[in-house]
């Protein structure tokens, strides 16, 4: 949300935000591109993609369906470091939520779902899933409060207690609950 939703930005723009050369910031835009997040606009530039209220809606339906799974999988595969990441996380977001950091909680969460990322046996699940968890971040730190932030950490945490036991049917309903709590 550093970039408005509706703004227009030039690559070069991106060069000097990102700190990184132009391979990799091109790289990047085409991703964002084919995830929705950045329309290119010839001889305009790129535009941050709008907000659409009702596209919340159409994420999580199929976020419900699939980030369950990929729980229960990540409490079954997970190594003893990706556990140990994902504590660290909910450190990371306790902290944050501590200091009404909401930056630092958008940030916990980016790390928590590159472990899951890591984590999940099943690369098309996680394929499928990464753009939705972009889509749900963004919409989520649009609205984002202190209160909204103190819920959303205690239901990461109970998904990461799950995993930490290796529970996949605790690590499931976690998951659920924490979808469902992001719905609202």
């Amino acid at each position: 949300m550093e970039l408005r939703p509706g703004a227009l930005v030039t690559e070069k723009q991106l060069i000097a935000l990102t700190g990184q050369g132009r391979t990799p910031v091109r790289e990047a835009v085409q991703k964002l591109e084919w995830q929705g997040l950045i329309v290119v606009r010839p001889r305009a530039g790129l535009q941050i993609a709008e907000i659409v209220a009702g596209e919340h809606e159409g994420i999580m339906q199929v976020t419900k369906q699939l980030e369950p799974l990929a729980a229960a999988l990540v409490a079954a595969h997970a190594n003893a470091d990706q556990r140990l990441a994902l504590v660290e996380c909910a450190r990371a977001m306790s902290a944050a939520a501590a200091t009404n950091d909401l930056i630092g909680f958008v940030d916990a969460g980016r790390v928590f779902d590159e472990i899951f990322e890591d984590a999940c046996p099943n690369r098309f699940l996680s394929a499928a899933l990464a753009p939705l968890r972009t889509h749900s971040r963004r919409l989520w730190f649009s609205t984002a409060s202190v209160d909204r932030m103190d819920q959303s950490v205690t239901r990461h945490v109970a998904v990461i207690r799950a995993i930490q036991g290796g529970d996949q049917d605790a690590a499931r309903r976690a998951m659920e609950t924490l979808l469902t709590y992001l719905s609202t």
